[in-house]
């Protein structure tokens, strides 16, 4: 559904997808006197999980233990997600309300990811939010993560091996 200045107020099945693919995001805050902050919040993908068309949620595992998103959540529900998708050059800015929910047990193992090994206390944020479109790849700069690099190598690799190994049985 497209709102006001081309602004999206529900989540489809594309944006549900992008959504459960981000390893990572960024999530602003501010105080009530509009003191800005900024963290980065990582998981693996899925860890940001869409709950309904406009609802998102994720286990938002202890960090510094500054605890500052909390308390500026705790004094202005204002929140904002920033997603990139660096290997496909694409983000979405998600705009809304956030608060922190550590009492329904339920939704607390059904947000935590399965064989993740966090360190810490657990936290949950639910985000309800109106969300900006996605952005055009202008100026975002390709990356790809590690692991992702490091697993095509290791195919790239063991094809050589093979390859090597049918050439000397093949010279012999």
């Amino acid at each position: 559904m497209e709102a006001k200045g081309g602004f999206r107020t529900t989540i489809d099945a594309n944006l549900a997808q992008f959504i459960a693919s981000m390893r990572s995001f960024y999530i602003a805050t501010a105080s009530k006197d509009g003191q800005p902050y900024i963290q980065h919040r990582g998981g693996p993908p899925g860890f940001l999980r869409v709950i309904d068309k406009k609802t998102l949620a994720f286990a938002n595992f202890s960090g510094n233990r500054q605890y500052i998103s909390t308390s500026n959540l705790a004094e202005n529900p204002h929140a904002f997600l920033f997603l990139m998708d660096y290997e496909n050059r694409q983000r979405v800015k998600i705009w809304g309300t956030a608060r922190v929910v550590d009492e329904d047990q339920d939704l607390i193992a059904k947000l935590f990811p399965e064989g993740y090994k966090a360190i810490g206390r657990k936290q949950r944020s639910f985000l309800r939010f109106k969300l900006g479109t996605p952005i055009a790849p202008q100026h975002i700069p390709q990356m790809l993560f590690a692991e992702d690099v490091a697993g095509a190598i290791g195919i790239l690799q063991d094809r050589m091996a093979m390859l090597e190994a049918e050439n000397a049985r093949l010279r012999a």
